[in-house]
């Protein structure tokens, strides 16, 4: 009861903040150029540093232009382009087959498309930690897109695809100014865990301090609340998804009262 509460909660601050980013999106003038698309088919067409590009996962990629690769669904690592969660959903939702699968209790049902989009990361400097919560220009959260319900409750699944290396590490604690830290004082951490679908993109990745309680350790055991939600279908991935990546203190204290 109190996950549902949470919910109605954090959907209306969800949509209170899309407003606000595309009001800012709007304000900043920033807009995908008007034009037909000159790329093939499962190529992104899309604008790198000021540049007509043709995008696709495993291509060569510069990192100065981290920014704009995110603006249409991709992150630089390793200099090589990673896709994770599109910023904006389709016009148009396609139809996906169900995939059933049982976990330990119950049986799970979810689509392909039942994900949630997190806004698109609109800055790389001088990030801040707000009250115990990433900044969300900085972290807003990215996801597989291709993960369902049945995905992460497969056994395995979190360690199967993760995948952040030191040079990413470094490049989260440099974006929030952390320069030294003790061991166990932070966390490299998934705003969006890895067993509720989140990516390993850099958008989706804060340095979480252990303390002030809560802090890292306090929300792993949120993850797994939500996990055994989701898998035991009291909850659809894009819901669990939308809680953590919003405001993932308010739900740990109305679960953890």
């Amino acid at each position: 009861m109190r996950l549902k509460v949470l919910l109605l909660l954090c959907l209306c601050a969800a949509g209170f903040a899309v407003a606000l980013a595309l009001g800012g999106a709007h304000a900043d003038g920033v807009a995908s150029p008007q034009r037909a698309s000159a790329c093939s088919s499962g190529y992104v067409d899309a604008i790198i540093g000021g540049e007509h590009k043709c995008l696709h996962a495993g291509e060569f990629c510069a990192v100065q232009y981290e920014a704009d690769y995110e603006r249409y669904g991709f992150s630089c690592l390793n200099g090589r382009l990673q896709f994770f969660a599109a910023p904006a959903p389709p016009t148009t939702a396609p139809t996906e087959p169900t995939a059933t699968v049982s976990s330990t209790s119950t049986t799970t049902t979810s689509t392909v498309a039942d994900t949630y989009r997190p806004l698109p990361r609109t800055k790389t400097l001088r990030c801040r930690v707000h009250g115990g919560l990433p900044d969300s220009a900085c972290t807003p959260g990215a996801v597989f897109v291709d993960v369902t319900a049945a995905t992460v409750c497969t056994p395995g699944f979190s360690a199967s695809v993760r995948n952040v290396p030191a040079s990413e590490k470094r490049a989260v604690y440099a974006e929030y100014g952390t320069r030294k830290h003790r061991r166990g004082q932070y966390e490299a951490d998934h705003l969006i865990s890895l067993e509720l679908g989140g990516s390993n993109a850099i958008a989706n990745l804060w340095p979480e301090a252990a303390r002030p309680r809560p802090g890292f350790h306090e929300k792993d055991s949120l993850e797994n609340s939500l996990h055994a939600e989701v898998c035991g279908g009291s909850m659809t991935l894009a819901d669990a998804q939308r809680v953590i990546a919003t405001d993932w203190l308010t739900a740990y204290k109305m679960v953890h009262p």
